[in-house]
Parts: C-alpha cells; sequence; structure tokens
C-alpha cells in the first residue's frame, strides 16, 4: 500500500510540472508600424494562461505597451527580438507602440 501511495504521488508531482510546458503559446508579429498586418486594427484572441510572444521583424524601433486592460505590461524599445508575456487575466487589453500610437494599435482578448 505504501509503495502505491509513493507511485501515486511520484505520478501527481510529474503530471503538476508537464502541465506548464504543455500551455498554448502564440506569436505576433512586429512590423514596421503594424502589429500582425498592414491594415485595420487586429484583435488576437487567446486563452488565459497563454504565452504570448511578440516577434520584432522591422527595421525601425518599436515597444509593446498595454495602455488599457486588466494588466499593464510593457517591452524595451527594439528593433529585433522578441518580447513575451503570460496572461493571466481575461479580458480586452489595448496594445500600442509607444513611439507609433495611435496608427500602430491591437486588441489582445484574453478568454477563460
Amino acid at each position: 500500500m505504501r509503495k502505491l501511495l509513493v507511485l501515486f504521488a511520484t505520478a501527481v508531482a510529474s503530471a503538476a510540472v508537464a502541465v506548464p510546458a504543455l500551455a498554448a503559446t502564440r506569436s505576433v508579429k512586429v512590423g514596421d508600424d503594424y502589429f500582425v498586418r498592414k491594415g485595420s486594427i487586429p484583435t488576437v484572441t487567446v486563452k488565459k494562461g497563454t504565452k504570448v510572444t511578440w516577434r520584432f521583424a522591422g527595421k525601425d524601433m518599436h515597444n509593446v505597451a498595454v495602455t488599457k486592460g486588466p494588466a499593464k505590461f510593457r517591452s524595451s524599445y527594439k528593433d529585433s527580438g522578441t518580447y513575451s508575456k503570460r496572461v493571466t487575466r481575461t479580458g480586452t487589453y489595448t496594445i500600442v507602440c509607444s513611439i507609433h500610437q495611435p496608427d500602430m494599435t491591437m486588441k489582445l482578448r484574453v478568454t477563460r
């Protein structure tokens, strides 16, 4: 019986460690003066707990800054590389590039 309990506890602990590795990820392109694509303001929808990674692909400096939403976050200014944030609060976030707002805006909708 004791061995069975130890085996069960080990399995539960292993599963708890593995769950974060299975969490969703979403990539968002940051181009010169746009998020995702040129044109209208895009809305990206993800589930709570998703790791969102913004990939900087333009030649100009940009950042990711929440101006409205359930939580605030902000990246540094970059012209390459990535910025990631795990979103843990549901709601709609308005995200801008601080340099190019209001023209460079996106919405991030976090659902349950």
